[in-house]
């Protein structure tokens, strides 16, 4: 064990993206890096409903259209869609193929079917040709007048076994710790399983929901109790409660069962209106506080949210870029996006509201709506936008005598230090051990064990336990640095993680992902 512990590794610098799509002053709002994940979540207020008016113009539908071409996320959550009733142009609620067909006319124009074939004259296509998310879901459940939905620029596919890809709303749990028992409420808590193309390390699951509105304590406790049952379901459906299988005390009426948990860089990324103020609501704890921290609100680190190392979700504290309001509602805060910060990080979340915005730094998507290019969103809709950028591991080059088990933490350039190991560890083979796109001339430190217990410290989480520590090593200027290993002279199975020196990131340190090597005769 010794023996391959005191091989260190290398790191390649990896080239950063070009960040010029970042600089709303000069009306550029798009991603800094290609490979982030735009996250977007907007209560539409019925704006999006068959009977809709869907001509171009000073109207609800055109506002719509132009912020999502604007703004153009990776994946869109929407609340509040197919009230025809709510509009002002129809009647009841659309049906799910109703409402797919609407959504599809928004995006890509065509003729409409619900208004005499009428010709779509705006459409995000429009304004952003070559742009689109083709794949949809519209949930079945509504409380009759309205529905959510997800559309994703890649497709759904079940990630953990049980056949589906996508839920309505979580399955029914039976009270258990810190869950009430029940579903994630009215309207339903919709998850959608999302299949990242292999540039990336891992996958996407994504949940969308518009909690009960309403101001009476009945209303919060709805809120409240929703939020509990879907804090219980992704700590211990999705990520197991750090047993490793999934569902470990049967609490939750999956079917057909989850054969396994979720993979190690799969994030859980969590968005909508939830519909209350966790800064307003009297100290009481509210549907975020509960969906981002599970039972224990402590400050230390957390030992059972519903992260996958088990710390607490991380609530985006978007604002508006030009103001600094976090507000999307008029003077409220209802909207939300969260991720677990322990597999994903944030590059940014913004709240975007044109009205804020000066000609100068709108974006061209924007520019010449009716009556001024201010008044788009408060047009599109009564909330505002919510954005967040994600940075998320990407996929090893090669990864063949190594094992990745998660839990890397952003560098302050933006990117994750990537820990792999390449080639054979069976006698008389060898393997490469690298450090890829780590911080260059500084220190970083190997950590080691025979055991894997992964542990919330520094922001980030460090995987080998207990921990034996390596170092001080100095990388050079290149970062390049690439050592083998020897193969034979197990079996045993050993444990590593770097700790980087980034005097940007948060406590000066950085992780990369866990790796288990497993040593062969």
């Amino acid at each position: 064990m010794r023996r391959m512990l005191s091989v260190l590794v290398g790191l390649a610098l990896i080239a950063l993206p070009a960040r010029a799509q970042w600089s709303p002053a000069s009306a550029q709002w798009g991603k800094s890096a290609a490979t982030d994940v735009r996250v977007m979540t907007w209560n539409v207020k019925d704006g999006i409903c068959s009977t809709n008016a869907k001509q171009n113009g000073a109207n609800n539908w055109t506002a719509i259209a132009r912020v999502i071409a604007a703004l153009q996320p990776d994946i869109l959550l929407l609340q509040e869609t197919g009230d025809n009733s709510g509009n002002g142009t129809g009647g009841g609620v659309d049906s799910v193929v109703n409402l797919t067909t609407t959504l599809d006319r928004l995006m890509k124009g065509g003729t409409d079917p619900f208004n005499a074939n009428a010709a779509v004259t705006a459409y995000v296509q429009l304004w952003a040709p070559g742009y689109d998310l083709p794949h949809v879901f519209v949930s079945s459940d509504s409380d009759g007048f309205n529905r959510n939905v997800i559309l994703s620029r890649w497709p759904f596919v079940d990630l953990n076994g049980d056949t589906k890809s996508k839920l309505i709303d979580i399955p029914t749990v039976t009270a258990h710790l810190w869950a009430p028992g029940g579903d994630g409420g009215i309207r339903g808590f919709m998850f959608g399983e999302i299949d990242l193309p292999s540039t990336y390390a891992g996958d996407l699951v994504v949940g969308n929901a518009h909690l009960k509105a309403g101001s009476a304590a009945s209303d919060h406790t709805q809120r409240e109790n929703a939020a509990r049952n879907v804090a219980y379901y992704i700590d211990h459906l999705l990520n197991g409660a750090g047993t490793g299988i999934p569902d470990p005390f049967a609490k939750i009426a999956d079917s057909p069962a989850t054969a396994t948990i979720l993979p190690p860089n799969t994030s859980v990324i969590l968005g909508g209106d939830w519909n209350e103020d966790e800064t307003a609501n009297g100290a009481v704890r509210g549907p975020a506080d509960w969906l981002s921290k599970a039972e224990l609100a402590e400050t230390a680190p957390s030992t059972d949210g519903p992260d996958r190392n088990r710390g607490d979700i991380e609530l985006c504290n978007a604002a508006d870029v030009f103001t600094g309001s976090v507000n999307t509602l008029s003077s409220v805060r209802f909207d939300y996006i969260a991720h677990q910060g322990s597999v994903t990080a944030l590059r940014r979340a913004f709240v975007f509201n044109s009205n804020t915005i000066s000609n100068t730094a709108m974006p061209v998507q924007i520019t010449g709506f009716s009556p001024t290019s201010q008044s788009t969103t408060s047009t599109g809709s009564d909330h505002r936008v919510v954005v967040a950028d994600f940075i998320l591991p990407l996929a090893h080059a090669c990864n063949t005598a190594g094992v990745d088990v998660g839990f890397g933490k952003a560098a302050s350039t933006g990117v994750f230090p990537r820990l792999s190991a390449c080639g054979g560890l069976a006698s008389g083979q060898s393997a490469n051990l690298a450090l890829n796109a780590a911080i260059g001339a500084t220190s970083v430190w190997l950590g080691a064990s025979t055991a894997a217990s992964p542990v919330s410290i520094f922001d980030g989480t460090v995987v080998p336990n207990p921990l034996t520590i390596f170092g001080p090593f100095p990388t050079p200027t290149s970062g390049v640095l690439s050592f083998p290993i020897t193969g034979g002279g197990g079996p045993f199975t050993g444990y590593v993680q770097y700790a980087i020196a980034d005097a940007g990131a948060t406590f000066g340190v950085c992780f990369s992902n866990g790796l288990r090597i497993d040593m062969l005769p």
